[in-house]
C-alpha cells in the first residue's frame, strides 16, 4: 500500500492514499461533491464540471476534482499539506455557472418527467444553482431515440455526461452507443440511428441493427440508474407511479443463482419496480434486466385460490377441502417430494421434514445436476464472486456466464479488462470479452488436465462449472476433473448455479441418492413444491404447490396457491454459499399462503404436525440442525473433497440456459420477458439471401 498524504479539505487535515482523487478525498472526509458525469464503477470522463473545487497555490481556476489525483497537488512553499477549499466563493460561483449552463437546453418538464422526485440534476439545482436564468432564447430540441422496449428516450434532456455510453462500452461489453458532433451539436446515439438512413429490422445490414445493438445486452436497464437526469427512464414503469408514493424493501433476487441485492417498490398490493442495491462482494451494484423487469409476471397467470381436479377438470376449492384432499392422497401411500428453483430454504426444510417423516424421498436437482450430497466443496465450490476480481486466469467450463448469471459476467468481463486470462470449454458464445477456446468437448477439458500447465495455471486462477457439465449422465466425472485441475494449478473452484433454491436445498438434504430418477422410481403421490421445469410422467397423483399457472400447475391433481419471492420472508443461498434474506415486500393475492405456512397445516392435517407455528420457531430448528444458515450474508469456509477420477463421456458440453428471458414461472407470465424472448430469436434468426 502507498504511503499515505497528508492534505487539508476545507480546514479538515486528513491522510489519503495518493492515487485517489481529489473527489474521492473528499468522500473520505465526509464532504459531499457534486457530480454528474463521475461514477466511481466507470472510467472517468471530466464532462460536466459539477465537481469543481479550489486549489490554494494552484492555477487561478477551480479544478475538476473528478480528474485530478492527490498526488498531483503541489505542496505549500514551505512542504506544507497541499489545500483544497470545496466551499469558496470561488467554487460557488463556478458551480452556480456550470447549472446555469446545463439548465439552458434542459426542457425542465419535471411534472411529467419520471425521474421527477429522485433526479440528480433536480437535487443539485436546489442546492447549487441560483433561482433565475439569464437565457432567454428558445431552447434546442433532439429526436428520441428507439433503442427496445424497456428504455424510454427523452434526448432533450440529456446533460452528455456520458455515463451510459461508458456503462455499455465498459461494463456491459458493447460498442453501439457513443456520440457525435461537437458543442451545441452533441448528440448521445447508436451508430446505426445517425449513420445511415438502414431499415433496421432488415438483417442482413449490420449498421442497420447496430440501431437496437443495445437489445443485445441483458444488462441494459442499469443505464436508468447511471443516467443523473430524465433522458433515459423506464418504459414498462412509465406514469404508473410517483417515487414518494411508493413502499420500499430490501430483498434478494431469485432469477438466477447469484442473489443479487435488490430493492422491491410497491404501491399498495402491487410491485411498481425492482432497483439494484449495492453489495460488492455479490452484484455490485448492477443487476440483469430479467431481474429489473419480471415485476409485472407476479401479477399474471397468478394461483389464488385452491383446486382439485374431478372428471379431469379443476375446480375450485376451499383450504380445509385441498388440505383434506391432499392428506387424503399422501396418506398410506409412496411419496416423493421435488423441490423447485424458486422456493425458500424454510420450504424446502419443511418439505424434507414431512415427506421423509411419510417415508417418502425428496429431490431438488430436477434437471438432473450431478451434484454430490453433502460435498459442499463439490456442489458450491471455494471460492468466493470476488475472487474474480483477482484472478488471473479465469476457466469456463460448461457454461455460458452471459446467459446464467449477467452481472457474474460482467465481473469476468472487468477482470478481463484489469488482465485476467479467460480460457472457455464449451459452445463458442459471444462472451463480450475475448477468450481462448479450448475445445466444446469433454476431451478438451481432459486435454487440460493432462498438459503441462506451465505459467498459465500457476497464477492465481479460478475454475467455474456451469450446470451444462453436470446434468448430463457423466456429470460426476466431468465435476471430479475440474476439481482435479483445482488441485494442480492450486485453483479456486466455484459452481455457477442456475437455481436460486439450489443450494440452500442441498445444504438441508434435500437430495436422494440417485438423483431425480431414484426419487420419484415408483412414487404414488408426487409433491410438486414449484417445481416448474421438471415433466411429470401420467401414473402418480401430483399434488402442487406454487405460485403461478404454469407447466406444474397443468399436470397436477390437486394446486395449493402459494405466495412468490416478493410476497413472503424466505432464506436463499446463492451460487459461492451466502445466506441472504428476501423480505416480503406485499401480501400474495387472493387466498395465496406462505411456503412453509401451507406444509405446517398440512402436516396437521396428516396428523404428524411439524414442530414449530411460527417462521421464527422454523428458522430456529433449521440454524439449530444446520448452523452455517444463521449467519446471514457470511461466506462459509467449505473443505476440499476431492472426487474420485473417472473418464467423461465423449460429447459436446451444452449449456443450460436456451432462453435467458424464459426460464422460469414468473418470467413465463411476463409479457416484458416474452417481448424480449421474440426479439432475441429474431435476432439469432441467420439472413436468407433473396433469390
Amino acid at each position: 500500500m502507498a504511503d499515505l498524504r497528508k492534505i487539508i479539505i476545507d480546514d479538515t487535515e486528513v491522510e489519503v492514499d495518493p492515487s485517489l482523487t481529489l473527489i474521492q478525498a473528499c468522500e473520505q472526509a465526509g464532504i459531499e461533491i457534486p457530480r454528474f458525469c463521475y461514477h466511481e464503477r466507470l472510467s472517468i470522463a471530466g464532462n460536466c464540471r459539477m465537481c469543481l473545487v479550489e486549489v490554494v497555490g494552484g492555477p487561478p481556476k477551480p479544478a475538476a476534482s473528478c480528474a485530478m489525483q492527490v498526488k498531483d497537488l503541489r505542496p505549500g512553499p514551505n512542504g506544507e499539506p497541499s489545500v483544497v477549499k470545496t466551499n469558496s466563493p470561488m467554487v460557488k460561483k463556478a458551480r452556480e455557472g456550470v447549472m446555469e449552463f446545463l439548465l439552458i437546453n434542459h426542457p425542465l418538464d419535471c411534472p411529467i418527467c419520471d425521474q421527477g422526485g429522485e433526479c440528480d440534476l433536480q437535487d443539485q439545482a436546489m442546492a447549487y444553482g441560483v433561482d433565475f436564468s439569464r437565457y432567454r432564447e428558445p431552447k434546442r430540441a433532439l429526436p428520441d431515440l428507439d433503442i427496445g422496449p424497456l428504455i424510454e428516450t427523452c434526448m432533450t434532456r440529456c446533460i452528455y455526461c456520458t455515463r451510459c455510453i461508458r456503462f455499455t462500452t465498459e461494463v456491459a461489453g458493447l460498442t453501439d452507443m457513443g456520440t457525435l458532433g461537437r458543442g451545441e451539436d452533441t448528440r448521445v446515439t447508436t451508430y446505426g440511428n445517425e449513420m445511415l438512413p438502414i431499415d433496421a429490422a432488415d438483417p442482413e445490414h449490420a449498421v442497420g441493427a447496430a440501431l437496437r445493438a443495445v437489445m443485445d445486452s441483458n444488462l441494459q436497464g442499469n443505464i436508468i440508474d447511471l443516467c443523473p437526469v430524465g433522458a433515459l427512464t423506464s418504459k414498462p414503469y412509465a406514469f404508473t407511479a410517483r417515487p414518494w408514493e411508493l413502499t420500499k424493501t430490501e430483498s434478494i433476487d431469485v432469477m438466477d443463482a447469484l442473489g443479487s441485492n435488490i430493492r422491491v417498490d410497491t404501491k399498495g398490493r402491487e410491485v411498481m419496480r425492482i432497483l439494484p442495491r449495492n453489495h460488492d462482494g455479490v452484484n455490485e451494484e448492477w443487476i440483469s434486466d430479467k431481474t429489473r423487469f419480471i415485476w409485472d409476471g407476479l401479477r399474471r397467470q397468478r394461483l389464488d385460490t385452491p383446486y382439485i381436479r374431478e372428471g379431469g377438470k379443476l375446480r375450485k376449492a376451499s383450504w380445509p377441502e385441498a388440505l383434506a384432499a391432499a392428506a387424503k392422497a399422501m396418506k398410506g401411500k409412496k411419496v416423493a417430494g421435488l423441490v423447485g428453483d424458486l422456493a425458500p430454504v424454510e420450504a424446502a426444510f419443511s418439505l424434507r421434514q414431512l415427506i421423509e417423516g411419510l417415508g417418502g424421498k425428496v429431490e431438488c436437482r430436477t434437471d438432473g445436476a450431478k451434484l454430490p450430497a453433502g460435498n459442499r466443496s463439490a456442489y458450491v465450490g471455494t471460492a468466493r464472486i470476488a475472487d474474480i476480481d483477482a484472478a488471473k486466469y479465469i476457466l469456463l467450463v460448461g457454461t455460458n456466464p452471459r446467459d446464467e448469471a449477467p452481472v457474474l459476467n460482467a465481473r469476468i468481463r472487468k477482470a478481463w479488462a484489469n488482465g485476467a486470462l479467460v480460457g472457455l470449454v464449451g459452445a463458442a458464445v459471444d462472451l463480450t470479452y475475448p477468450y481462448h477456446h479450448a475445445g466444446t468437448d469433454r476431451a478438451a477439458l481432459q486435454a487440460i488436465l493432462e498438459r503441462d500447465h506451465g505459467d498459465v495455471l500457476d497464477a492465481p486462477s479460478l475454475v467455474i462449472v456451469g450446470q451444462g457439465a453436470l446434468r448430463e449422465a457423466d456429470g460426476a466425472a466431468v465435476l471430479a476433473t475440474a476439481m482435479e485441475i483445482c488441485a494442480r494449478s492450486k485453483s479456486k473452484l466455484l459452481i455457477l448455479h442456475t437455481a436460486a433454491a439450489r443450494v440452500g436445498a442441498m445444504d438441508v438434504g434435500a437430495v436422494t441418492g440417485g438423483g431425480l430418477a431414484a426419487a420419484i422410481e415408483g412414487a404414488e403421490v408426487i409433491y410438486n413444491l414449484g417445481a416448474d421445469e421438471v415433466e411429470i410422467a401420467a401414473g402418480p397423483f401430483v399434488i402442487y404447490q406454487g405460485s403461478h399457472g404454469d407447466r406444474g400447475a397443468h399436470r397436477a391433481d390437486i394446486i395449493l396457491p402459494a405466495a412468490a419471492y416478493t410476497e413472503e420472508n424466505g432464506l436463499f443461498v446463492n451460487t459461492e454459499g451466502r445466506p441472504q434474506l428476501a423480505m416480503r415486500a406485499g401480501f400474495a393475492p387472493g387466498e395465496a399462503k406462505e411456503n412453509w405456512a401451507i406444509l405446517r397445516a398440512l402436516s396437521a392435517e396428516l396428523g404428524a404436525p411439524l414442530p414449530w407455528d411460527s417462521l421464527a420457531g422454523l428458522r430456529k430448528a433449521l440454524v439449530a440442525a444446520h448452523p452455517h444458515l444463521g449467519r446471514i450474508d457470511d461466506v462459509a469456509e467449505n473443505a476440499w473433497q476431492p472426487l474420485p477420477l473417472a473418464a467423461p463421456a465423449k460429447a459436446d458440453f451444452v449449456n443450460a440456459v436456451r432462453d435467458f428471458y424464459l426460464t422460469n414461472p414468473i418470467a413465463r407470465a411476463s409479457a416484458v420477458m416474452a417481448e424480449l424472448s421474440a426479439m432475441a430469436r429474431a435476432r439469432a434468426e441467420k439472413p436468407m439471401a433473396a433469390e
